[in-house]
C-alpha cells in the first residue's frame, strides 16, 4: 500500500479527523470529569435523568443524534443565530459544529469509565481527607482524580478512538466539505462510492490501526491499574 500516493486533499481529511478527535477529547475531559464526580455523589432527583441523557447516544442511531444537533445548531435556532451574529459564519456544516456533535455523541464513552474509576477510589482515603478538614472540591481534585487517573485516561482514549470513527453524526451535521468537514470516515465512504477501492482501503486500514492502537493502550492501562482493595472479614 502506497501512502505517498494519497492526494493532499485526502491527507487533509486524515489531519481533520485527528484535529476533531483531539479537540473533542480535550473538551470531553474538561466536561466529563466534573460531571462524573457530580453524578457519583449527587442525591438530586435530576441526577438519574442527567445520567440517562448522557448515556442516550450509546443506544440512539447516530443519524438521529446528528439530525437533532443539526436542528439545534442550524441557522433558524437561537444558538445558530447567535453564533452567526457573533462570528459571521454558520455553526452547522462547520468544524466547530462537528466538535459540538462529537462531544455530545462521545460523552458517554468518556463519562462512564471516569465514573467507574472514581467509584473505585478507596473510601478510607476520602474519609481521612475529610477528617483532616479538606473540602469536597479539594478531595475530588487532589485525592480522587490522581488515584483514578488511569480510568480518566481510559475515558479520554476511548473518546478519541470513538471520534476517529464517527460517520453518521458527522455526515448529518457537516456533510462532505473538503478541508472543513470531510473527515476520514466520510472520505472512505466517498472513495468507495467512486469504486476507488485502493484509496478507500488505505483509509479503512488507517482507521482500523488507530482504533486497535487505542484499544491496546486501554488494555495496557487496565493491567497497570491495581484492583480495588476488598474489606477484610472480621
Amino acid at each position: 500500500m502506497n501512502f505517498a500516493a494519497l492526494s493532499p486533499e485526502l491527507w487533509a481529511s486524515l489531519w481533520l479527523t485527528v484535529r476533531l478527535a483531539g479537540t473533542s477529547t480535550l473538551i470531553l475531559l474538561a466536561l466529563g470529569l466534573p460531571l462524573s464526580g457530580w453524578l457519583n455523589r449527587s442525591r438530586s432527583h435530576a441526577a438519574p435523568l442527567v445520567e440517562a441523557l448522557v448515556t442516550l447516544p450509546i443506544v440512539l442511531p447516530p443519524t438521529v443524534i446528528g439530525f437533532y444537533v443539526l436542528l439545534l445548531l442550524g441557522s433558524h435556532s437561537p444558538i445558530g443565530r447567535g453564533w452567526l451574529a457573533l462570528f459571521g459564519t454558520s455553526l452547522a456544516f462547520s468544524f466547530s459544529g462537528l466538535v459540538v456533535g462529537s462531544v455530545i455523541y462521545s460523552l458517554p464513552y468518556a463519562v462512564q469509565p471516569m465514573q467507574s474509576a472514581l467509584r473505585e477510589v478507596d473510601r478510607n482515603l476520602i474519609e481521612a481527607a475529610f477528617s483532616l478538614g479538606a473540602r469536597t472540591r479539594q478531595v475530588f481534585w487532589k485525592i480522587m482524580v490522581p488515584v483514578a487517573r488511569n480510568g480518566i485516561i481510559t475515558g479520554g482514549a476511548l473518546s478519541f478512538a470513538h471520534t476517529m470513527g464517527e460517520f453518521g453524526v458527522v455526515l448529518m451535521l457537516g456533510g462532505n466539505i473538503p478541508g472543513v468537514t470531510r473527515v476520514a470516515s466520510i472520505a472512505l465512504y466517498d472513495e468507495t462510492q467512486k469504486l476507488n477501492y485502493s484509496v478507500a482501503h488505505t483509509y479503512a486500514l488507517l482507521l482500523l490501526c488507530s482504533s486497535l492502537v487505542m484499544l491496546l493502550f486501554i488494555a495496557w492501562l487496565r493491567q497497570r491499574t491495581p484492583a480495588p482493595a476488598r474489606p477484610q472479614p472480621r
